[in-house]
């Protein structure tokens, strides 16, 4: 694990984001707090794929429902 001053952390951002991909990296501030900085796994999902619902709504239902809340 590297860790980092705040000052070289700020000059070197894309170098130390690089580096939080292979290992976890440390920014510690001068008043001695530290921070840990790691790379997320990447999600080979989409935020949209959901679980679908039965119903027992037929297209017609649902396109009659748009019409009606347009028309009114």
């Amino acid at each position: 694990m590297k860790v980092f001053t705040y000052s070289e952390a700020r000059q070197n951002l894309s170098k130390i984001l690089d580096l939080a991909q292979s290992e976890e990296v440390e920014i510690k501030r001068k008043d001695g707090t530290v921070f840990s900085l790691k790379a997320k796994d990447k999600t080979s999902t989409s935020p949209f794929d959901v679980a679908g619902i039965k119903t027992k709504a037929t297209t017609q239902n649902i396109l009659d429902a748009i019409k009606d809340s347009r028309m009114g």
